[in-house]
């Protein structure tokens, strides 16, 4: 069955209103008659925009509602940034494509007014504020730096950009992919990244998901979708399907490909940085859950399960 108009769920923050426009333009471009338009959906992590993730509930904060309005018939496309996706599917609902992903690090970004605006984490002031909503993040700098003091952050980017300017943090660390996607690439002073801080599962990629029964849409995502992107995310994930672990627990995972070839890695870190886990393996593009397993399996052979849970109920 085709359709005259795709309606595409989605946040209405500028870096979701983004995502979805991107993925709006790419499907007018393989179907020209196609028309594409966007439904604004607010979710929980959007109405209590002060409070910390794990307070919400943490997982799913920003995808259930978006996800539902497809159910409801409200809407044939959810857009996700994928590294807020659950990994426990939703009956009804398929993850049917993933573009070509977009930087995955994590990025330092210091005050304008900063007079030395390419800082790397080392060089940070002793105990210097740094704002991050993130645990994964947190305990990777503190393994690194147990000095910094870390400081809640909420809002959506634009927001926190101009809370660090007025002076209420001396750094924030932010996803580089969604500077880079508003145009704010200059903000970068470092990249973050292996060994010292892995990204999150998923990070830099979106997920585009349709209800399981709609093979006309689902064809449509497909043609959109990145392989090896793919094959790396489904991996990615399922290190963190495999460990139990939500979204926003103290996993980072990094990807390497090479033609048919991929190696993982990952670490598991406790809360306060000084237990960390790590993995590392290698396998075909074309398994990735495979591939994906063994690395979590290697972790929980070391004890990951037991620093899981503490993040989990502190």
């Amino acid at each position: 069955m085709t359709r005259a108009i795709l309606r595409i769920a989605t946040r209405a923050s500028r870096l979701a209103l983004w995502q979805a426009q991107f993925v709006a333009d790419r499907l007018h471009a393989i179907n020209p008659d196609l028309g594409v338009q966007l439904v604004h959906i607010t979710t929980t992590g959007d109405q209590v925009a002060s409070a910390p993730l794990n307070g919400l509930g943490g997982v799913g904060v920003f995808t259930r509602e978006i996800q539902l309005a497809v159910l409801d018939d409200r809407a044939d496309v959810a857009v996700h940034s994928l590294k807020d996706l659950p990994t426990v599917p939703v009956p009804g609902i398929q993850l049917a494509g993933v573009p070509l992903r977009a930087s995955a690090w994590d990025a330092l970004v210091m005050p304008s007014r900063s007079t030395q605006p390419q800082k790397e984490l080392r060089d940070l002031p002793r105990a210097a504020r740094v704002g991050t909503g993130s645990l994964r993040r947190r305990a990777q700098i503190l393994h690194v730096r147990p000095d910094l003091r870390f400081l809640e952050v909420r809002g959506n980017v634009d927001t926190r950009l101009r809370t660090l300017d007025e002076g209420s943090y001396d750094a924030l660390v932010l996803a580089e992919a969604g500077l880079d996607r508003l145009g704010l690439a200059d903000r970068v002073s470092a990249r973050l990244m292996p060994p010292d801080v892995f990204p999150a599962v998923g990070q830099g990629a979106l997920g585009l998901e349709c209800r399981s029964d709609d093979q006309w849409t689902a064809e449509l995502l497909a043609q959109l979708t990145d392989i090896p992107t793919f094959a790396a995310v489904r991996a990615e994930r399922q290190v963190l399907n495999r460990l139990r672990a939500g979204c926003h627990a103290p996993v980072g995972v990094a990807v390497m490909i090479d033609a048919d070839a991929m190696s993982l890695e990952a670490v598991v870190l406790s809360r306060d940085g000084r237990q960390r886990l790590y993995a590392r393996h290698s396998g075909q593009l074309a398994e990735p859950l495979a591939l994906g397993e063994t690395v979590a399996d290697d972790l929980l052979r070391q004890g990951a399960a037991p620093l899981i849970e503490e993040a989990a109920v502190s």
